[in-house]
């Protein structure tokens, strides 16, 4: 790559600057990611909680349902398990190794901030973050705040698939084999951590009853205004803002699929989450 050198000599002499590229991280192991060392001086959020669901599952919907409670914010999706933390220099690295802080707790603490900071920002008590790639390190996020509480939300896996290939235009295959990814990591949440189980057809069937279950769970009283959710925050891109959603009102899901038509590849999760 001598191009390369000659074009960065170039640079620094008109600029008086030179490119340097940056190393290259070291893979994370599970050993990295641990508790917070003090939870009162590390966390600002208390029982932060987390809707851990598939795709396509009535998530914004039950979103926007508990964000109309007076107690309760849910904003959209927020997808803090993606915000990274970098040292930039070898001696950052090691001020924070001499303050016993590694890469993942920095993470943690950037995290814990940003869902702290929204929280205050609502003027409410209890926060819900509701993005379904969440599933994917819950292990990583109980890690985080110990002290979490989880609802899952599930719906009819063959309903989920198809509603997946309905709003990305996905193949019938793909859309089955993607989104079960997700049902997966939901079903192996549900298996390691305590938490409120919730179905989206239950949920569209009898929503005052099903939102009465998740207060309870979460400590607050049951708002009826909860139901007539109105013109909720909606931002394109995170979270289904389609007119079925943004109609203000809870609406009855699609019937169940029937046994026939629910693809191979679904049919064991399907009578695991209780389904025909």
């Amino acid at each position: 790559m001598n191009w390369i050198r000659r074009v960065n000599t170039t640079f620094g002499k008109m600029t008086g600057f030179q490119l340097t590229r940056l190393p290259v991280a070291a893979p994370e192991t599970e050993a990295d990611v641990r508790p917070p060392a003090d939870p009162a001086a590390d966390r600002l959020l208390r029982e932060p909680v987390f809707l851990l669901c598939p795709v396509r599952s009535g998530s914004t919907l039950l979103r926007a349902v508990l964000n109309a409670h007076s107690k309760i914010h849910a904003p959209h999706e927020l997808h803090v398990r993606r915000l990274t933390v970098g040292y930039g220099t070898p001696l950052a690295e090691r001020a924070m190794d001499a303050l016993g802080h590694n890469r993942a707790d920095l993470e943690h603490l950037l995290w814990d901030r940003v869902l702290h900071r929204e929280l205050d920002r609502s003027g409410k008590q209890i926060i819900v973050d509701k993005t379904p790639s969440n599933a994917f390190v819950f292990r990583r996020i109980a890690t985080c705040w110990p002290d979490a509480r989880y609802v899952f939300l599930l719906r009819h896996p063959a309903s989920i698939a198809r509603s997946w290939q309905e709003s990305t235009g996905r193949s019938a295959d793909d859309a089955v084999t993607d989104s079960l990814r997700y049902m997966k990591a939901v079903d192996r949440a549900r298996k390691a951590l305590p938490g409120l189980t919730v179905r989206y057809e239950d949920f569209t069937a009898d929503p005052a009853g099903k939102a009465g279950e998740i207060c309870s769970f979460l400590g607050v009283d049951f708002e009826p205004r909860m139901l007539e959710y109105g013109d909720a925050p909606w931002v394109k891109g995170l979270g289904d803002w389609r007119d079925k959603i943004r109609t203000g009102t809870v609406q009855r899901g699609r019937p169940l699929p029937a046994a026939e038509e629910v693809p191979a590849p679904l049919r064991e999760l399907t009578g695991r989450w209780g389904y025909p």
